[in-house]
């Protein structure tokens, strides 16, 4: 009942910039939280970043000071700006999504996952 569609990936070097973006699309009422998560490989999947609907932010401290995220509420969408890039920033990006969706004539929580955007760092 929501899509979300990633965007921005790729490779960069070390000390490069990136910025991600993920748009929800679907039968939405609110989305309360959005968020970033990465997956390195034979890591489990940590969170990057979060932000509700009022803008309040939450980061992972391995990322403080170098990765900014905003969202766009109008157009269900949210962003990742990642600057100063290293090598273990390397991982698959997933957004995340958790809100109210309409199910019919009713209201229903869901959580929500994006396919995933790969980042590598490396020279």
């Amino acid at each position: 009942q929501v899509h979300l569609v990633e965007s921005g990936g790729g490779l960069v070097q070390p000390g490069g910039s990136l910025r991600l973006s993920c748009a929800a699309s679907g039968s939405i009422f609110t989305i309360n939280v959005m968020g970033w998560y990465r997956q390195a490989p034979g890591k489990q999947r940590e969170l990057v970043a979060v932000i509700t609907n009022s803008g309040s932010t939450n980061y992972a401290d391995s990322v403080k000071g170098r990765f900014t995220i905003s969202r766009d509420n109008a157009k269900n969408t949210v962003y990742l700006q990642m600057n100063s890039l290293k090598a273990e920033d390397t991982a698959v990006y997933y957004c995340n999504a958790h809100g109210m969706v309409y199910s019919g004539s009713a209201l229903r929580q869901g959580n929500y996952w994006g396919q995933g955007t790969q980042v590598t760092v490396s020279s």
